[in-house]
This record gives C-alpha cells, structure tokens and sequence, in this order.
C-alpha cells in the first residue's frame, strides 16, 4: 500500500502506462430495485454516518449484505424501501484485465488479503477531514414531559416578533414556560443577538426556548440552557398550543412569517432562487449541479462561471489529456489536475442526464453496468513477483485516510470534495465550513491560477487590467500618477440616488406601526438604485486620508481620481453591498440596482499627464526616529496603539477579515490603505491572518503574521512590514530586501543607503524574474514585474452582461450564493445540484456581475 489513489475506468489505463503499476482493487456497488431493476453507481462517502431521514425523507435502503465494503454516501433519490445495496471486490491484474473475486483465501496471500480487508473497512476520508460536519441524533430533552407552562394569557402573533429587552427582530426564542419572546446568542460573525434568552433562563430557570420561524408541522428547532444543546420535544404541538400556536398552520420562512402572510417574491430568498416559478431542469454539457458541502455555495457559484469562461475551458478541459500525462505521482495535490478534473466534470455532460422512461431504464443500467466508470483503487502489489507491502494492519489503517474516490453518483451532479480540499489547504477561512465571501474566494482562485501556469497563455489574463490613480494635492494643484493591477471594478452603492425616496420613507412608517401594533410587517420596499449613479461615485475624486504633499512637505488635503488604463475581455463588477455600521457589525444594504445588459465605460479611459498639469516632487515623507534609543529600530510607525478605522474599513468593505485588516493598518504605521495593503499582500497566506490583533512587548516574540517592525526573522529576513514600505514608495524588493540586511533593518539608514546607490536600482530589475511568488502574488493588486511589464488584453470598453452572482443573507459570513449564466440565447439558474432555466432572472438584485467585450 503506497498511494491509495482513485481512478475512474476511462483513466486506470493511463495510470497503468504511466507508472507501470499492475494491480489494483476494483470496487463496485450495486443498487438494485426490489422489481428486479439493478444499477451500478460510485462515489461519494459516509453511507455509514447518513442520518435516517424524518417522516418527510423516507428510510434508508434495506442491506442485502450483512456488511457493506464501502464506506459511501447514498443517492438522496434511491432512499427507499424498494431499493437495496450490495458491494462487490476483486482484484485486477493488467495488461490482461484478470479478475480475482473477493474474498479469495485461497489463491491469495495473507499480506495481500490483509491488506484488501483493511481497505475495504477503511472510514471515508472525507469524514476525518470535516469531523464537525457530521450531524449526531437529537435527544429527548428530560424536561419536556415536565415541562410546566405558566397561565398567564400569553399569545404569540403569528408575526412581527422582537426580543421584549431589545430591539432585534431575528434570531427569536420563545420560552416554553412563560411566553417570553427573547434574542438569542451573539456569533462571532456578528449575526445572532444579545444573548437576552441565556439571561432570561439565568434569572428564572425556566428551561426550553423554540426558535420562531423554524416551526412547522413536521416540529420546530428547541434549545434546552439546562441541557445545553439542541434537543427534541416530544411534547411541541402541545407547549405551543398553549400559547396559541397552531403548528399545522406554521412554515418555515426566514423572518418567520407564513406562506399566505408574505407577498409574492418579495423576499430577497425567493426572488433571487425564483420560487413560486416551475423551472425546466436542464441537462447536458455546461448543465451539471454541484454539491453543497456544507457552506460551499460560494464555491459552486464562482467555478460555473469560471468554466463559461471559453479560455479557461481551453486551458482546462482542453488540455486535460495532457494534464493528466504530466500530473505528478498524487494528482490530489496539483492545482491544475484539480481544474481539468472539476472543469471535466462540469462540462462533459457525464453527470448531467435527464431521467429516463421506466420501460427503458433496465436496459440502459444493463449498458451502464458494462462500460460505466468502475472505481479501480491501486495497490502497489505485483503478483507476479509475490513482493508485498509488510505493514501491519494498524499501520495499514493509517494510512487509508489518504483514499480518494474520484467518481460520483450518476445524473446527480458533482461533488467537489477533493478540489475543495485542495484549494483550501492552510487558508483559515477557506477550509473551514463556514459561509465565505464569494468575491474573496474568486481573487483566491486567480491567486492560485496566477502562481500555477498551465500551458504558454495564462486564463486569469482575462481579467487583468490597469487602473490609472490621479492623486492631486488640493492646495498646491499638482498631480501624480501611478498605475497597478486589479481584476475587479468595486462599485460603491449611491443610496442617496434611490429613485423611490417616498416609497421608502412611507414604508418605514408603517413597519413601525406595525411592529407596535404587534402586527405582520408590510410588504417589503427595496431601494431601487440608478447604475449610472453607482458609475458615477465610482468616478468622483475620493478624499485622500492623512495625504502627505511631496510639494508643500507637509500633510494637506488631497482627492484621488481612479480610471481605466486598459480594458479588460472580462470585465467583473462587484456591487459593495456589503458594509459595517458603526458598532462594526458587518451588515448588507438590501437594495436593487437596474445592472444593465450592455454597458459602456470607454468615458472611464485614462489620459494621464495632462498639459498644463504639473507632476508632485518624487520625495518620500520624512522619517521621524523616536528619542528612545531602545525604540530606535521601531521608529515612529509602531509609537502608538491608534489605529486609523478608516483605513480599516476601507480594506474590509474589500472583502478581508476585520482583524487581518486592523493588524495591517496597525503594523504599517496607519500610513493609508494602500500601504497597509501591501501588509495583507505579505501575509493573507500565514495561519494568524485572521487572528486578533496582540501587540507584545518590545522584544517579545510575535507570530509570522504580526512581526513588529524592527523585529529580526529567525531565518534573517527584514521584516516584511518595512520591506512594503520602501517597496511603497517606488523601489523593488529585493533592493528594499537588500538595503534592510546592510542596515541592521534600520528603515532610514535603509533609505539612505538605496539614495546613495542609484546604480543599484538598475541592476536590481534582472533579479526580479527569479523572486518567489508566495512573497508578494495577490490577485487584487500587485502587478506582474518583468520587463514587458503585467499582462494585459486591452481594448474597447463595450460589454454584454453574461452571468451574475447572488446572495441572499444579511452578511458575506451567512446566507445562500446562486449564481445565474447565459447560455445558448437563455438565461440558466445553477443552484448547487439545481440547474434549470431561468424564468425571471433577478439582474437587479446580484452581488458580482461578468460581462464579456463586444468586439468592435
């Protein structure tokens, strides 16, 4: 046992050729029909952890065996009682294709059946990976059948709910003893509440709480504070007759009214997902769902429209045969083995066919049976020579975490696991399972693909594009201009333009009666936002914080102005939804902004230098050194605890974490967003990215992220805070690198010796082509060095709206992404597994919009 790799049928003869490897164990699971219809389908894992569904979901398959080979997840649509499993083994010897069947004690050797045994009763991978994930069976609560309830004449409306000590209208419990309608906990997302339900249980001792909007007529989610988790109350319907509640008239909504209470696609849920709408599935190339795994949607939603895209289908799928030729020995471990895979997956049709007729099913599973991707899992055994692995089972059983079952379960999607698992590894956020912002995610995946070429053209090039800054100081009237590199056009939403000021104005008004009054809301009255409005903030001069004129050698006022240096093919838009009020709970503007079809921007060109307009001096600020001579080396960036919010929120409201972008303003010396961006650039890939904020001692040690400046690496580097503020103002790295180490890291001494080297900075322009990318790439900023400087597709500024991505929720940390692509003349809705055409896509209410130029 050496590699533990998974291969479908169609590429076990590729694997063989290229490694030579001639044994390998073939697994096989049949699900057949209790009529006698029989089908074969693998993949997947954890048959053994599935939940027995409730009254609604049916029961799990009857066993045929006593024991099943495979630890596998169940087709949600073959749960039933008329269908049973059964696992079939043996080993295959090629060139020749021979089958041994399973068990086989006699012809085999010990090591080798051993081995085939550990194999086949070896957990799923996936399972250790995601141990949180896993639901466990709710218990009845040992008070439920005690349960007293107070008589004293409360009823619960059917609506307008709020914690009676607060002011929130979500994440409601309502106390089972007195009718006590109170906020839950607060999360660190900053979603929940202010914990009031814990205090009222505190100072009464009254023990289980519903949540209001999660009852139905199936039960409803119930919280036990003496317990201390979720339990289930046998006794529901009754405890909540007492109040008035009828259960069979309840559904679970998100604000928790009911169906015949909410007009029709006013909810931002059921707009965006087209509820209410009968959808046409669609199947085929280009059709194929992908699984949640738990808080992946933002995942899903970005590769469907990152596969549309024609040049990453060509780098991918189209390059796949050779992909995989030149894979190293663990493919799960290459980035572009993953992309062709998962591309593959998604484009060849294989996991996206419509259901069949009942007279022709058993003959096509026949077919299926014979040709269809049986999971081969490679031993490195050679039979012929009797040399076998000698481990023992423990050790064996070790090792087995490592399998991977690449196929999935035919016509039901694809389940990116493994790519996840890839893609993720050693981000903090990414390889969690919580909810993640799907435009952090997309500048991840093209930091990724930036740093892993495949072939001689790079598919992120499309997005690429320069972004030319006019910085001008207000009072002595020069400029300067400066280029870099990003990938997305930030769009901030003007909601003093909404065109519907009155609506919204009268809406408010009767959301407050209502709520007083103790009655349903009224219908919903969404800001409707001008786009033209939205270009227009985008174009307007912004205030330049703490702006330091070389001119006048002093701090002034100044605006910066940003234009387009090129255009790119793809043109991103992100809509800044997404914001933190001023008790920093991050917080969605829930608005509609009329995104166009078509869209022109060639009025955002750059022109730069204009005449008549004179350039600011190229002198950098001073260096102020502290009288401390202990704090000599900290100098006066790191003199004070003050943190500059503003800053700080500038770089959140970009999608980092809260406390990533406070530590960046923090250890750059609050010199502006734009330096403390070079901090993140430096570190968004270190564990303690996302981690709080602790300044230690003078001399203390610090963790990677959080290197004081001043403070010498272990391995001798300068700090990387000093290095992005020499490179900041205009010098490369490796000089910065280079100065620092002749200095003892004195950041002036360090200024002056690259001052008096000039000829340095000249020669310093080779050495870039051999820096190590992990030190500075990100997607959303640094432009590629060399000598032909960044790579870019300019042209015309005209473009067609193609897909959008959406998100329903109050927060990037919550909530539900689908995302929407036009295809073949139509618009489609791929809703993780859910792909059908769209009826009435939701363009007003996106989160990123893709359009593509029309050529000219």
């Amino acid at each position: 046992m050496n590699t533990f790799l998974g291969f479908g049928r169609e590429h076990i003869e590729r694997h063989y050729r290229k490694t030579g490897q001639c044994v390998y164990l073939h697994l096989k699971r049949h699900v057949r029909e209790q009529r006698g219809l029989a089908s074969v389908f693998e993949g997947g894992d954890t048959l053994d952890h599935v939940k027995v569904p409730g009254a609604s979901g049916g029961a799990l398959p009857k066993r045929r065996n006593a024991k099943l080979f495979l630890d596998l997840e169940t087709n949600s649509d073959l749960n039933g009682d008329d269908f049973e499993y059964e696992d079939e083994a043996k080993l295959v010897l090629f060139p020749d294709h021979y089958e041994i069947s399973l068990p086989n004690i006699e012809e085999l050797p010990a090591l080798v059946t051993i081995a085939c045994d550990a194999l086949l009763s070896a957990k799923s991978p996936y399972r250790k990976q995601e141990p949180d994930s896993w639901e466990e069976e709710l218990q009845a609560s040992k008070h439920a059948k005690t349960l007293v309830q107070l008589d004293n004449g409360v009823r619960i409306p059917p609506s307008g709910w709020k914690c009676s000590k607060c002011d929130l209208r979500e994440n409601l419990w309502l106390n089972l003893t007195d009718g006590s309608v109170l906020c839950g906990k607060w999360f660190f997302d900053g979603s929940g509440g202010n914990g009031h339900a814990v205090e009222h249980y505190k100072e009464t001792g009254y023990p289980l709480a519903v949540k209001l909007g999660t009852i139905t007529p199936d039960g409803a989610d119930v919280y036990s504070f003496d317990e201390e988790e979720p339990v289930l109350d046998p006794h529901i319907a009754k405890h909540l007759a007492h109040f008035g509640i009828d259960m069979l008239q309840m559904q679970v909504t998100e604000n928790g009214l009911r169906d015949n209470d909410i007009k029709p696609r006013v909810s931002e849920w059921e707009v965006i997902q087209e509820s209410g709408v009968k959808l046409k599935p669609m199947y085929g190339p280009g059709y194929t769902g992908m699984k949640n795994l738990g808080n992946s949607c933002y995942l899903n939603a970005v590769m469907q429209i990152i596969f549309s895209i024609p040049e990453f289908q060509r780098a991918y799928v189209g390059n796949l045969p050779r992909i995989y030729d030149y894979s190293p020995l663990d493919p799960t471990q290459d980035f572009n083995t993953q992309m062709a895979k998962l591309g593959h997956g998604l484009l060849s049709g294989q996991y996206s066919k419509p259901p069949m007729k009942s007279e022709l099913i058993e003959q096509v599973m026949k077919e299926e049976h014979k040709v269809h991707g049986h999971c081969l899992i490679h031993l490195l055994i050679f039979v012929p020579v009797l040399t076998f692995v000698k481990k023992s089972c423990q050790q064996l059983s070790g090792e087995l975490g490592k399998i991977i079952f690449f196929v999935q379960p035919q016509h039901n999607g694809i389940s990116p696991r493994m790519f996840k698992a890839f893609i993720s590894k050693g981000h903090p956020e990414f390889s969690s399972n919580r909810q993640q912002d799907a435009q952090e995610f997309f500048l991840h995946l093209i930091n990724l693909v930036e740093r892993n070429p495949v072939g001689s053209e790079n598919p992120s090039d499309v997005f690429r594009f320069l972004v030319e800054e006019r910085t001008q100081c207000c009072q002595s009237r020069k400029v300067r201009y400066t280029e870099r590199v990003d990938y997305i056009m930030q769009l901030p939403v003007a909601m003093e333009a909404a065109t519907n000021k009155d609506e919204l104005i009268a809406y408010e008004l009767k959301r407050r009666e209502a709520e007083a009054a103790r009655r349903a809301p009224p219908e919903l009255v969404r800001a409707k936002i001008p786009f033209s409005a939205c270009l227009q903030a985008f174009s307007e001069p912004n205030n330049v914080e703490d702006f330091w004129s070389s001119a006048l050698q002093a701090k002034s006022a100044g605006v910066k102005t940003s234009r387009f240096a090129s255009f790119p093919e793809y043109l991103v838009v992100q809509i800044k939804k997404f914001t933190f009020g001023l008790d920093w709970i991050p917080k969605k503007l829930d608005v509609s902004v009329d995104m166009p079809d078509f869209l022109d921007i060639n009025h955002l060109r750059a022109t730069g230098l204009q005449p008549g307009e004179e350039e600011l001096p190229d002198i950098a600020p001073p260096i102020i050194i502290p009288d401390d001579p202990k704090d000599r080396t900290m100098n006066h960036f790191m003199d004070s605890l003050d943190i500059d919010e503003s800053s700080v929120m500038q770089l959140a409201e970009m999608g980092f974490p809260l406390e990533a972008c406070r530590k960046a303003v923090y250890y750059t010396g609050n010199l502006g967003a734009e330096v403390a961006f070079n901090w993140i650039i430096a570190h968004m890939e270190e564990p303690d990215f996302a981690e709080p904020l602790v300044v230690p001692a003078f001399g203390g040690a610090t963790s990677s992220g959080a290197t004081g400046l001043g403070a010498v690496g272990l391995d001798n580097q300068p700090p990387e805070e000093m290095v992005a503020i020499i490179i900041s103002m205009g010098f490369q790295r490796n000089l910065a690198i280079q100065a620092l180490k002749a200095t003892n890291n004195n950041l002036e001494r360090a200024l002056e010796w690259i001052f008096s080297r000039p000829e340095l900075e000249e020669e310093s322009e080779p050495a870039l082509d051999v820096m190590d990318l992990e030190n500075h790439a990100n997607a959303n900023i640094l432009a590629e060095t060399g000598s032909e400087g960044p790579r870019i597709k300019d042209g015309p500024g005209r473009y067609e709206l193609f897909g959008f991505i959406s998100h329903m929720g109050t927060s990037t940390m919550s909530g539900h992404y689908v995302c929407h692509l036009k295809k073949e003349g139509r618009w489609v809705i791929y809703n993780d597994l859910r792909v059908c055409a769209s009826e009435r896509p939701p363009k007003d209410q996106g989160y990123i919009y893709f359009y593509h130029r029309i050529p000219s």
